[in-house]
């Protein structure tokens, strides 16, 4: 079986000293596998590592941190195919994440599935999302 590992660059504007996450806490930004890429679960932290307390922002950066995990690997939003998000305070959040879903996810949509936790890594935070790519079919 064939594994890729996706490797975001230390000088990531989108990531900045995030980065350092992956190593430390020992996993992958993404693993390409039978024409999937399977995206590690992402968050709204911004590049300099504070975390917003707005749930618009948070998810605007967790789905910008997606899209440019898929740009490393030449592909756009369009190509997700199924995504998960795990959300504090799911009720009370769902209207600015939905506002910032509708501005960057469009047509064709991937299926998406919420769920409501009660509490992500690191305080403050409000929502991860973790996703599932498909690369393009071979001509």
């Amino acid at each position: 079986m064939s594994l890729h590992r996706v490797e975001v660059p230390e000088d990531s504007e989108v990531f900045g000293k995030t980065v350092s996450a992956f190593a430390n806490f020992g996993y992958s930004a993404a693993v390409r596998s039978h024409g999937h890429l399977f995206i590690a679960g992402t968050i709204g932290r911004r590049a300099d590592g504070t975390i917003p307390d707005d749930i618009e922002e948070q998810t605007e950066i967790a789905i910008r941190r997606i899209e440019e995990i898929l740009r490393l690997e030449g592909l756009g939003l369009s190509a997700l195919v199924d995504v998960t998000s795990y959300h504090v305070d799911i009720h009370q959040h769902l209207p600015g994440f939905s506002a910032a879903k509708a501005r960057l996810i469009t047509p064709p949509f991937p299926t998406w599935s919420l769920i409501g936790v009660s509490g992500l890594a690191s305080p403050g935070l409000l929502v991860e999302i973790r996703a599932t790519a498909a690369y393009p079919d071979p001509s």
